[in-house]
């Protein structure tokens, strides 16, 4: 290795070359030459932009089971992306301990299994918090029940169904889970040596956190790798048909319910006569039997309309909208 030049030595060597006292061509090459080391039983598949790309699919993925889980487990539930790193199967698998949550997924349209590792103590908390309980882990590891996989199962597949949408600019995900195994042993759906994806993710239900561990083994994306770069993916994101996002919005607007009522007049009682009112009293309202009606959209007065009957109902016709201004 040769000498270190102090920063008045470059600036002298950089003003010399711009000056053409010194040619560049003339300047002779070392021979040293960097060599980077290569592991021939680990061969680097995916690059740190493949696995840079797979943090933003699962980090929009977290996004979901944050919004969606709440829903059944009746507790604040927090994902995030830890890391996203490439390693051989065996090395997944010898780091995991019995019992153990294993889901396998089927990830179709591609070709092969993908697999979801929950730690034990999110399995206890989730059974818990699905029967009434506070959610509080066992103080001891033990082997699951058939009772308590099936409900474990009911969320796995909820956790499975979500991930469709983070993939959507990748591929358009039909995944199904498939099975649950709690031993390591049953879940060898590779070669030991073949490379895989490790994303990890912390998840926190109520206090109570553990470890999510998504599988993806090389083979599998390997027909979609050329879209696993962010170059790709923002682009997909930056061309996405904004009318149709648009008329989804237009579409799920449209199906809302709101509540309309329609009010024939006011008018204000004693407390000593709404206490003695008796059937056939009549309450003599502010309106005449003329007058229009305001028809209310929520607490909005939206419509001025004449009161009127449509077959054996009560009904309204609208005679015409009111502005803001009024």
């Amino acid at each position: 290795m040769g000498d270190v030049l102090s920063q008045s030595e470059i600036d002298n060597l950089l003003a010399a070359l711009s000056s053409g006292e010194i040619d560049a061509s003339e300047i002779p090459d070392s021979g040293e030459k960097q060599i980077k080391n290569y592991d021939f039983n680990r061969p680097a598949k995916l690059s740190k932009e493949h696995l840079r790309t797979l943090e933003i699919i699962f980090e929009h993925y977290g996004r979901l089971l944050s919004t969606s889980l709440p829903a059944y487990l009746r507790k604040n539930v927090q994902i995030e992306v830890i890391s996203a790193e490439a390693t051989i199967y065996q090395e997944f698998t010898n780091s995991l301990t019995n019992p153990v949550l294993l889901g396998i997924v089927d990830f179709a349209p591609l070709s092969g299994n993908i697999i979801i590792e929950m730690a034990e103590k999110l399995g206890y908390t989730i059974v818990d918090r699905m029967l009434g309980g506070l959610g509080a882990p066992l103080e001891k590891a033990r082997e699951f029940s058939e009772i308590e996989l099936a409900i474990i199962e009911k969320i796995f597949t909820v956790c499975v169904n979500l991930l469709t949408e983070p993939w959507a600019n990748v591929v358009k995900l039909e995944a199904r889970l498939q099975r649950i195994e709690t031993n390591s042993q049953f879940a060898q759906i590779i070669s030991p040596s073949e490379t895989s994806a490790i994303v990890t993710m912390n998840m926190r239900i109520g206090n109570v956190e553990g470890m999510i561990n998504v599988c993806l083994p090389y083979d599998v994306i390997e027909p979609v790798i050329d879209k696993l770069n962010t170059k790709y993916w923002y682009s997909t994101i930056k061309d996405m048909d904004k009318t149709a996002s648009r008329a989804l919005v237009e579409v799920a607007i449209a199906k809302a319910r709101i509540p309309v009522k329609a009010e024939l007049g006011r008018s204000t009682i004693s407390v000593q006569d709404f206490i003695n009112i008796q059937k056939g009293d009549i309450i003599k309202l502010n309106t005449r039997v003329n007058d229009e009606l305001c028809v209310y959209v929520g607490n909005i007065r939206k419509f001025f309309a004449l009161p009127g009957t449509a077959e054996e109902s009560y009904a309204v016709k609208i005679s015409r909208v009111i502005n803001e201004e009024e």
